[in-house]
């Protein structure tokens, strides 16, 4: 709430959105567990889940943020918002899940879980096991001017939490939920294209995009072209789970108009990077 605040102290207009990978996963896992001892519950399904990590995150993020908001005198209104993302039934990610949720766990519990509930599973950069779901690509945001009509009458807008609820548009203009999660790194990258954003801002749990990341050779990167991300891309040098995604967003925004720059770096380095003092600035 503090790095956000400052921003809002800067006069800058801000959208938030948010992960969910851990909540979503818990959730699912606890409507399970009901469904286990209680017959009368059933699972819940993805889209749900989402939605309602929407809620309780958009909840805590925007009291706190309101909190410390008013404790500096200022009054801007916080809000979340619902958000719904379209994306393409026939997309080849539902073919292919990719996308990590719930909780790490070791190999020996993963491939019980894969046994005993069919999960897909998958390796998570180094960090352990976790269930993978399809991750398809976003097309649009439902809420998209919602969204913009809060942001441009002053108010923090907290939207798009962990990717948006994936939904599929059908002919009656019925949005059907889908069984996935949406990379949050791409649906953020959309809703600033959409709301002509200047800046995409990807805060995360490291100061500076890295290459040979974990190695005695690591580098930070000041700044980097798409060029320059293209060829690392290609040479693997960001983890698939983690940073790939990050560097696929900011690459994406940075050439989606003249004049944009996605900054990715530390949470607590927002002010700083913004103003050029530290983070990766991915532009043309």
């Amino acid at each position: 709430a503090a790095a956000i605040a400052d921003l809002v102290e800067e006069k800058y207009q801000i959208v938030i959105t948010h992960s969910n990978g851990p909540q979503v996963g818990m959730i699912q896992t606890a409507f399970d567990a009901a469904a286990k001892t209680n017959p009368a519950v059933a699972p819940m399904p993805l889209p749900e889940c989402t939605a309602m990590s929407q809620g309780y995150i958009g909840y805590d993020l925007q009291n706190a943020l309101k909190e410390e908001l008013l404790n500096r005198g200022l009054q801007q209104g916080v809000a979340t918002v619902l958000t719904q993302v379209v994306v393409d039934g026939n997309d080849p990610a539902f073919q292919h899940p990719t996308k990590p949720i719930g909780a790490f766990m070791s190999k020996e519990e993963a491939e019980k879980m894969a046994r005993e509930k069919g999960w897909h599973i998958a390796e998570d950069a180094g960090r352990g096991w976790r269930q993978v779901v399809a991750s398809p690509k976003p097309l649009a945001v439902v809420e998209l001017t919602t969204i913009r009509a809060l942001a441009e009458t002053d108010n923090v807008v907290i939207a798009c939490g962990g990717g948006g609820i994936p939904v599929i548009a059908t002919d009656n203009h019925h949005l059907k939920g889908a069984a996935a999660v949406i990379d949050k790194d791409l649906a953020s990258e959309l809703l600033a294209e959409h709301l002509d954003a200047d800046m995409l801002i990807i805060l995360t749990a490291v100061e500076k995009v890295a290459i040979n990341f974990n190695k005695p050779d690591q580098k930070g990167l000041d700044d980097l072209t798409p060029a320059e991300a293209y060829k690392y891309m290609e040479e693997n040098q960001f983890a698939k789970g983690s940073m790939l995604p990050k560097v696929q967003a900011a690459v994406k925004f940075a050439e989606s108009k003249a004049g944009r720059t996605a900054l990715i770096t530390l949470l607590e380095k927002a002010k700083d990077g913004i103003e050029g003092k530290t983070g990766t600035a991915i532009h043309l």
